[in-house]
């Protein structure tokens, strides 16, 4: 059994690195959100293996992630009280092995590959470092139907990915050296990729993120459509995080699709606009789609050709 004081470190961990998240986790009922927490506190161990390439050669970094692996499988013992806890939590809830392995594969081959020519190796990437996560989200809620449940949740986790990765092209640029943006689209729209290594923004790169922020946009619809099968007290908060997540799709859009110049947030009032609406409306439509397309300006060049009418205009005065 995790004891309180991991969940309280893996708690801090989400509140300081994954503020969006943790405003979604809150809402989880107890039993879900403190394996959230743990589940949290892991991935981001994994993440800062990674990040530590300054201070730690390839070699040692792959050593690492062998470590971590053993640990996460219950093969090896730890004092870490993160790494303990998501031993448990795995054991506890049948967490398969497979996803845990898949989840790690994806972050060591961050040591050594920067660039992915197709968004078929992006999304092979993403199986791991957001689709594996998904599907453990999915075991902990211990859901009804998994079969129904799971194509959805794998296509939701790289939705929130491919936000990531079109927010956030000048810092992984600017801290990592790296681009995540597939390299036939930036080659499609006469992008070279020297130029997004140089932070050149013109009209193409505006013209690249946009095909790919509309690809994500056909993820989020076959993510949210799925929100229906999970447990229905875990139901708001999968819905919250994929509002939060989509509408950084307004703030790009806003910028020109500028994610070469700054990196753009949600801020704090914006983010408790978008949850006060969100429960409001779901306390008198338990429908996660519709919900999700009324609340979400994220995507307001495709509301109406889903039928279900413009966004709310008053969601635009809480920022």
């Amino acid at each position: 059994m995790v004891g309180r004081t991991q969940v309280a470190r893996s708690k801090r961990i989400q509140r300081r690195t994954g503020k969006t998240f943790h405003v979604a986790t809150r809402l989880l009922p107890k039993r879900i959100r403190h394996p959230t927490y743990v589940l949290y506190g892991f991935f981001r161990t994994a993440d800062e293996i990674v990040d530590a390439e300054e201070t730690l050669p390839p070699d040692e970094q792959r050593a690492e992630f062998e470590r971590l692996r053993r640990i996460a499988v219950g093969e090896e013992p730890t004092d870490d009280p993160v790494l303990d806890a998501f031993a448990t939590v795995r054991e506890e809830h049948g967490i398969a092995a497979a996803d845990v392995h898949a989840f790690l594969d994806a972050m060591e081959s961050d040591i050594d590959t920067e660039r992915y020519e197709t968004y078929a190796e992006l999304e092979a990437y993403m199986n791991g470092s957001a689709a594996a996560v998904g599907r453990m989200m999915t075991t902990i809620m211990d859901v009804e139907r998994p079969e129904l449940a799971l194509p959805h949740a794998t296509k939701l986790g790289e939705a929130f990915q491919m936000t990531n990765f079109l927010r956030d092209v000048r810092e992984d640029v600017v801290d990592r050296d790296r681009v995540y943006l597939p390299v036939e689209t930036l080659r499609d729209h006469g992008v070279d990729e020297r130029q997004i290594l140089n932070l050149e923004f013109d009209d193409d790169v505006a013209a690249a993120i946009r095909t790919e922020l509309t690809r994500t946009e056909r993820l989020y619809e076959e993510g949210v459509a799925g929100i229906k099968y999970l447990p229905e007290d875990c139901q708001l908060a999968v819905l919250l995080a994929a509002v939060l997540y989509a509408d950084h799709h307004r703030l790009i859009r806003n910028l020109g699709y500028d994610t070469l110049s700054t990196t753009p947030a949600l801020s704090f009032r914006r983010k408790i606009g978008l949850l006060v609406r969100t429960r409001w409306k779901w306390q008198w439509n338990r429908d996660p789609e519709s919900i999700f397309y009324e609340v979400s300006h994220g995507f307001d060049s495709d509301a109406g050709r889903h039928g279900h009418g413009p966004p709310d205009p008053t969601i635009l005065r809480t920022d």
